[in-house]
């Protein structure tokens, strides 16, 4: 009976031990080559992509780790990366000035502090957690600076309570004077995270001229944003196609990359689909599942596994002219849509057209937009690489949508913006 005891005190012990040990630490070193995170005791560059999906497709391309925006359906999310090998920076969704919430509010403030608090006790000795992202983009569209105070009692309750998790706030780009605020009201804070899409190129630089001297992350990345690319005469922004996608995104790496002495990852936007502005602008997959060219781009630099390879679309014009043409055309006549079409792989392809009203539910800082209805058409004829339907008898903006897809679930995206009119 004794030895029964003790062997059953020996399972306990291990067993917790081991719990221990696999509950992971992840920590920040610095070195005369500049900083490292190191996950276990190794050392851990982040290869990361924005979102919880397609788990599968994102360790096969190499990617380690993926980025929450809230704690969400948390539990679900880290048992599965942790079955898959990959991490989660886990974020709290702390409340936006834009949304309604007053940090003047001291009774908010200290439930919202309360509230996380459980989330951090609750999540801490998860083995899949890297670290901690308190916050995304609080800084955009704020007037009251108090929200950094709040920032800086939120890490500094976390690192009290978590010393073996970094812990990180995400801004909207760069800004010295919020920069400064970060550092002088958030002592705690690790890393920062920078959402950046057009101005990727100069990021590194703009860092260390804001005084930043800490490590920091690429915590969005992915095609020019909506609000700095071109438009249209009659103001909508016009979309890149895949391929212009996936070619800026080859760049935009390429720059994260160079910088081995402040930055120590990033997390590619959108790991997943999402309507933002069009269906297609930000996620790397459709909606239903399809990847895009942008994956193989991050393939090309993790993994450089031998993957199918997404289809290419060269080009895509409305009767002779691209999409930064600003096309009107009368009601009902015809759009003769012509388009050039490569896939390196040789792979049958089909072909899914969409029209769309231009969205009318446009809203700021990634919050929820409706997908607009598709319309139905009128197809006058169609070809291996035309298709001529009749223009809405609705006066107003629309846009073309075109899916190339291969027989390997991937697919090549672009759209033509025009505007009917009488």
């Amino acid at each position: 009976m004794r030895f029964y005891f003790l062997y059953i005190f020996f399972l306990i012990s291990y067993f917790s031990s081991a719990q221990i040990n696999i509950s992971g630490k992840t920590e920040i070193i610095k070195s005369n080559e500049g900083f490292q995170l190191l996950r276990n005791g190794h050392p851990y560059y982040v290869n990361g992509a924005g979102g919880n999906e397609y788990l599968d497709v994102l360790k096969s391309i190499g990617g380690n780790s993926i980025r929450t925006w809230s704690t969400d359906n948390a539990k679900v999310i880290l048992d599965e990366a942790h079955q898959k090998g990959i991490s989660v920076c886990l974020g709290l969704w702390v409340g936006h000035e834009r949304h309604g919430f007053d940090y003047n509010d001291e009774y908010a403030i200290k439930a919202q502090i309360e509230s996380f608090k459980n989330e951090i006790l609750k999540y801490k000795d998860h083995p899949a957690l890297l670290m901690w992202a308190v916050g995304n983009e609080v800084d955009l569209f704020y007037k009251n600076f108090r929200v950094w105070q709040a920032v800086g009692d939120i890490a500094k309750m976390i690192k009290e309570i978590d010393p073996n998790h970094p812990i990180m706030t995400v801004t909207a780009g760069i800004d010295p004077a919020e920069v400064y605020m970060i550092q002088q009201y958030c002592p705690d804070i690790d890393i920062l995270g920078i959402n950046t899409y057009g101005g990727i190129n100069n990021l590194s630089s703009m860092v260390r001229k804001s005084g930043w001297n800490k490590p920091y992350m690429v915590t969005e990345w992915g095609p020019y944003g909506h609000w700095e690319s071109p438009t249209t005469s009659w103001g909508v922004a016009i979309e890149a196609t895949s391929k212009e996608k996936a070619e800026f995104r080859k760049i935009a790496y390429e720059a994260i990359l160079k910088d081995r002495q402040l930055c120590i990852g990033s997390y590619a936007f959108l790991w997943g689909y999402k309507q933002e502005q069009t269906p297609t602008w930000y996620g790397l997959f459709t909606k239903e599942g399809r990847a895009t060219q942008s994956v193989d781009i991050l393939n090309s630099f993790w993994a450089k596994s031998d993957k199918n390879l997404a289809p290419i679309i060269n080009n895509f014009f409305l009767n002779g002219q691209d999409s930064k043409s600003s096309i009107k055309i009368k009601r009902r006549k015809n759009c003769l849509f012509s388009f050039d079409v490569f896939d390196n792989n040789n792979d049958s392809l089909s072909y899914f057209f969409e029209l769309m009203p231009e969205s009318s539910d446009k809203k700021a800082g990634g919050d929820f937009e409706k997908t607009p209805e598709p319309i139905e058409f009128e197809i006058i004829s169609k070809s291996e690489k035309t298709i001529e339907i009749k223009a809405p008898s609705k006066t107003g903006a629309y846009r073309f949508f075109i899916y190339i897809r291969d027989k390997y679930n991937n697919v090549a995206t672009a759209n033509i913006p025009f505007y009917v009119k009488k």
